[in-house]
């Protein structure tokens, strides 16, 4: 790295203030810049930012996400975000040891971060997808003490055939694996297979990869711990469906992959948006999992996507599919992209949720579309919620970096609780200056929280309407396996 570029990450780090100019935005307060793109490779669209994940432990919250994106898949490095004081300020800067771009790195670009922390070994942990310059693609951890200082990566797999990852940590000290990390991805460029591993040592060592029972094959899963170490996996299912698979002995294997649904309908978005259905999940205080998708079941013609939820006391029986409630199934909304947090402090009927989403206004836009940022929360474990509100927008989607699979802003997002108040972090923007882009990561000064006496909504009352839609089939997160872009939906059959 150049000593320009050198000195820039020293400033950038040594600032712990919120960046650049507050914004206004609709709701929960103020947003705030929270990163910036330093860098100037050639590969990159600058200055962009997308796909966050974001995770809290008391007072610390973590969130990181791909900086200065790489049209063909990855980025020039992965960044993060912290706030140590419960998302009053925020430092940020970039992963070292990763990229040809940062502090000594050798892979050509990084993709797909998520985050967690392991307070039994005390270290916070970022698993990518290290990218080589002859396409293979590997999985690797970054650790830290602080959520601020970050070591080099340790390879997890180095298969190079790899996509999609997540990480989860068991951080119930009663548990009989605290302190255990679990690794998840799928061989999205070879068998679409999904993959775990497991690191008891505060992710310095791994175990070797391991599949479910019945080998699924899938995208997107997202880990979870509940209290008693059980590990609960949403994912969307190459089948077209949401599954979810689970291990009661601390990883050591994984049983077979249940069905939460065997169909998602999807509606795909407008305006060539990289939209792709990917669940978000979450665990309360109790064990119960959370997990929620697009989806336009709800909606007659399959005219836009609803974020639907459904939930689990065990990962192996899940409730029936039901709409959250953001807005009339009469609107014209379409609402996707979502991530979901839950208080751990809370559970059960009286679990604290917050989610936050992208929508279109209107879901029939062609060539119009504006993008916005909004969310919604429940105090009474997703029984009733607020009616959605903005937090960004609107965004036009030139302002955004293109992908492979069209304009991009995440393909995930997430909300974390740092006790007990819920903060989302995502990638919003404005129009550019010339040829150079503005898209950062923002998160609000104010919690996500309802207001006192706010109206709460259910959709106890709503039944799937959709005729024949579109379903949503698996492919790797690049659009190479096993069914090319081009071929992404199809009809079900008798449906």
């Amino acid at each position: 790295m150049n000593a320009t570029l050198e000195s820039k990450s020293r400033i950038v780090l040594a600032f712990v203030v919120v960046l650049a100019a507050a914004i206004t935005a609709l709701a929960a307060g103020t947003l705030v810049r929270i990163s910036t793109d330093i860098f100037t490779n050639s590969a990159s669209v600058h200055k962009s930012e997308v796909e966050p994940d974001t995770y809290a432990f008391g007072s610390t919250i973590v969130s990181t996400f791909q900086t200065a994106r790489v049209p063909a898949g990855g980025s020039a490095d992965i960044g993060f975000a912290t706030s140590t004081n419960g998302g009053t300020t925020w430092s940020h800067g970039y992963l070292p040891g990763l990229t040809v771009n940062y502090k000594g790195g050798t892979f050509s670009a990084v993709s797909d971060p998520s985050v967690a922390y392991d307070p039994k070994h005390g270290v916070w942990l970022i698993l990518s997808l290290p990218i080589a310059t002859n396409g293979t693609v590997d999985v690797a951890v970054s650790s830290s003490p602080d959520g601020l200082t970050w070591a080099n990566p340790v390879i997890v797999d180095n298969s190079g055939v790899d996509d999609k990852s997540w990480i989860t940590c068991d951080t119930t000290s009663t548990s009989p694996f605290y302190g255990n990390c679990y690794a998840e991805w799928d061989q999205g460029f070879s068998t679409g297979q999904v993959e775990m591993s497991t690191s008891t040592d505060g992710g310095k060592t791994w175990g070797a990869s391991e599949h479910t029972a019945d080998s699924l094959t899938g995208l997107g899963g997202q880990p979870l711990v509940q209290p008693d170490g059980t590990v609960v996996v949403p994912i969307a299912s190459d089948s077209g469906g949401i599954a979810a698979f689970t291990s009661t002995n601390g990883g050591v294997s994984w049983n077979k992959s249940v069905l939460i649904t065997p169909v998602q309908h999807f509606h795909a978005q407008a305006g060539n948006l990289r939209s792709p259905g990917l669940p978000s999940a979450i665990v309360d205080g109790g064990g119960t999992v959370y997990v929620v998708w697009p989806d336009c079941r709800f909606r007659l013609n399959c005219s836009s996507d609803d974020i639907v939820m459904s939930t689990s006391r065990d990962g192996v029986h899940w409730s029936a599919v039901s709409r959250i409630p953001i807005d009339p199934t009469t609107s014209t909304v379409d609402h996707f992209i979502p991530g979901i947090g839950a208080d751990s402090t809370t559970s059960g009927s009286t679990a604290h949720l917050a989610m936050t989403y992208y929508y279109y206004p209107l879901s029939n836009c062609n060539n119009t579309c504006q993008l916005d940022v909004g969310f919604t929360t429940s105090e009474n474990g997703g029984l009733t919620w607020t009616a959605g509100k903005q937090l960004a927008g609107p965004i036009t989607l030139s302002w955004i970096t293109p992908s492979d699979l069209g304009q991009m802003v995440a393909d995930y997002l997430a909300v974390a609780y740092s006790n007990g108040n819920p903060f989302g972090v995502f990638a919003t923007a404005v129009a550019p200056t010339g040829s150079t882009l503005s898209e950062y990561m923002v998160t609000t000064t104010a919690p996500l929280l309802a207001a006192a006496g706010e109206p709460q909504f259910s959709s106890a009352d709503d039944v799937p309407v959709a005729s024949n839609p579109l379903v949503r089939r698996f492919y790797d997160d690049e659009g190479h396996h096993p069914i090319p872009p081009s071929a992404r939906f199809s009809q079900p059959p008798g449906d």
